[in-house]
């Protein structure tokens, strides 16, 4: 990439942090995209014309969907930063290859195989061991208020108040959002917290920082084998979707549900609503003007 460009593509990334909040994961991720393609310009990124961008096609055609997506929309929020700050007149960006991508279906646990881990996580917990009652915590709040794993292992000590029945997170693009906790997690975090060493800043230490997901993953996994569970089923993101699946299965509304889960778009929070069909049918024979009308 040119000195040139390489500026321009530091005072974009500038700008979406600035005004779009975007993280350090999501500005990495633009910034190593953005380079790859000015590879194949010879490094000559900003001045790139439609023709060229629509040959990107072909050399991206060995790359998974979802890669040439992302891609693709880094590239346009790029040209149109360009645009938008007249550093260029047009906009090439729409002869960029657009890849039809289906969004898979999430992973689930059926609500008994969740309460068999809540079993044998709680039976290890009446033990009283520091640790078990930290993994009983952990298991709590990820199915319990839906936490995603970095919501979750960068909690404050002081996250969780107790007799407050909700919980800040700062979660994607450090956007704030309240959260509720049940007082079934309020009580293993009460728990918890008599362990964990006052001036510690972290709700879930781990040496000189806080958990780290890997082993908040390792854990959880841990935590489906002593259950009887294939670890391999079970993830910090599978509880996440569980959370979800069955609170809209005992009748959560999806914009609720959307709240809860920071979703910025609720087309992603659509993806739970295949999970529960059968319950969808008999709404609708049930609610519907015409499910009592008679001939």
């Amino acid at each position: 990439m040119t000195p040139a460009d390489q500026a321009l593509v530091d005072r974009f990334l500038d700008m979406m942090a600035a005004e779009a909040g975007a993280s350090r994961h999501t500005l990495s991720a633009y910034r190593s995209d953005l380079e790859r393609t000015a590879e194949c310009f010879g490094g000559d990124l900003s001045s790139a014309s439609a023709t060229e961008l629509g040959r990107l096609g072909a050399q991206w055609a060995e790359l998974a969907p979802s890669t040439v997506a992302r891609r693709a929309a880094a590239l346009r929020r790029f040209f149109g930063f360009l645009v938008d700050d007249g550093l260029r007149q047009d906009d090439p960006s729409g002869a960029l290859p657009r890849p039809r991508l289906e969004r898979p279906l999430p992973r689930i646990l059926e609500e008994a195989e969740i309460a068999r881990m809540f079993e044998s996580a709680e039976d290890r917990a009446a033990t009283g061991e520091p640790i078990r009652l930290r993994n009983l915590a952990l298991l709590e709040l990820l199915y319990g208020s839906g936490l995603r794993a970095s919501e979750l292992v960068s909690l404050p000590r002081n996250g969780v108040r107790l007799g407050q029945p909700f919980l800040m997170v700062r979660g994607k693009g450090s956007k704030e959002r309240l959260v509720p906790i049940s007082s079934r997690a309020e009580s293993a975090v009460g728990k918890w917290l008599e362990a964990v060493p006052s001036g510690q800043p972290w709700l879930f230490p781990s040496n000189k920082a806080h958990l780290s997901r890997v082993r908040l993953f390792q854990i959880v996994r841990q935590m489906a084998a002593d259950a009887g569970i294939a670890p391999d089923r079970v993830s910090p993101h599978v509880l996440r979707h569980a959370f979800a699946t069955h609170l809209l299965a005992g009748g959560a509304d999806l914009r609720v549900l959307q709240s809860l889960l920071g979703h910025a778009d609720i087309a992603t929070t659509q993806i739970y609503t295949h999970v529960d069909s059968a319950r969808l049918v008999e709404l609708v024979n049930s609610r519907h003007p015409l499910a009592t009308r008679t001939r």
